[in-house]
This record gives C-alpha cells, structure tokens and sequence, in this order.
C-alpha cells in the first residue's frame, strides 16, 4: 500500500495493491502501520458509517462546526467522486477543492483532516461509501454547504439525480464563511 499526498494541505490518499487469483481477489483495505508512518494516529479512529447512494445523487458538503472531524472515507461497492473543500481559514489551501476517484476496483481510500467539507457523488448505479471518523458524530455540529455553490464551481460528472432534504436547502459558502474563523481557527 503507498501512501500520497493529496491536492489539500494535510490530505492523504492510500493506494493498495489489489492482488488477483483464479478464485477473486483480495484487498488490504487499511494498514495500520502505513498510517502511521505519514502522521496518522489508527487509534483516534473512533466511529464508522456506511453510506449506500443511488447513481447521479450528490451527498454534502458537509462539514462540522464545533473544529471539524477527520475522516478517512473508501468505496467499499461501486463508484463515487468524492470531493473536500479546505474550509481552514488558516490553511494554505484555504478554499481549494480537490476531487478523488474512490471505487471497489482501486479500493483507494483518503485521509480528510478536521476543517474540511466533504461531499461526493454516486458515479454507478448503487454505491457503498465507508467513512471512519476521529469523532463521535453529533447532529447538532453539522452543517452544509451547497453542492452547486458558484464559488466553488466544482464539476460534477453526472447530470445531479437527487439531493438530501438536509442537501436541498443548504446554504452558500459565502453565508457561512464569516463563521469559518470560529469553527476552525482564526487566520495567523
């Protein structure tokens, strides 16, 4: 498994090695001691979802507002775009967007760090996305920010199926922004 650095300041993204028989195949999905050599605590992870979402559905961007969650997020059946935004005042990719290809054929997974807002969209029909969290979830910290905010302009590939309640109604960037600097720290 390799270990590379994503587009986003603290971003990690693991590239396992598939192996193949007559019979299937088998993939080591996480590693403990890769994580670790490139600064990632495997004991801080804490709690893991699974999200099963229909082709052309977008879920997010969310994020959390009492200093963010990491994550560490893979495609355990099908395909998804997966995509953060550094909401991190003081991150020198501050506002930047990275985008990460997650499937159950690469099995590529990617450290998200606290401070960013994650979203992604189902590229086949069903998809399956595993989620391990540093934090426990609390509904009461979620927020969300537009999928299709015009500041970002990120481009999603599919045509947009559908959207959660909680997705439809989410604001712009701009509308939180002024909120950013108390969620994940003050700009130095």
């Amino acid at each position: 498994m390799r270990a590379v650095a994503g587009v986003l300041d603290g971003t990690i993204v693991f590239e396992p090695t598939p192996h193949h028989d007559r019979d299937g195949s088998v993939t080591r999905t996480f590693d403990a001691e890769v994580a670790t050599s490139v600064g990632l605590d495997p004991r801080s992870l804490v709690q893991e979802c699974q999200w099963r979402t229909p082709l052309g559905m977008v879920r997010g961007l969310h994020l959390r507002t009492d200093g963010g969650e990491a994550k560490l997020i893979r495609c355990s059946f099908g395909a998804v775009l997966d995509v953060a935004v550094d909401l991190r005042p003081n991150s020198p990719t501050y506002r930047m967007w990275m985008t990460t290809v997650l499937d159950d054929v690469d099995h590529r997974s990617v450290w998200l760090p606290a401070g960013l807002a994650h979203g992604f969209q189902a590229l086949t029909r069903t998809a399956d996305i595993c989620c391990r969290n540093n934090r426990v979830h609390r509904p009461e910290y979620d927020a969300v920010i537009r999928y299709d905010d015009a500041d970002l302009a990120i481009p999603w590939p599919l045509p947009v199926r559908s959207l959660s309640p909680q997705d439809q109604d989410a604001p712009a960037l701009a509308v939180i922004e002024p909120m950013l600097a108390d969620w994940f720290g003050a700009v130095p």
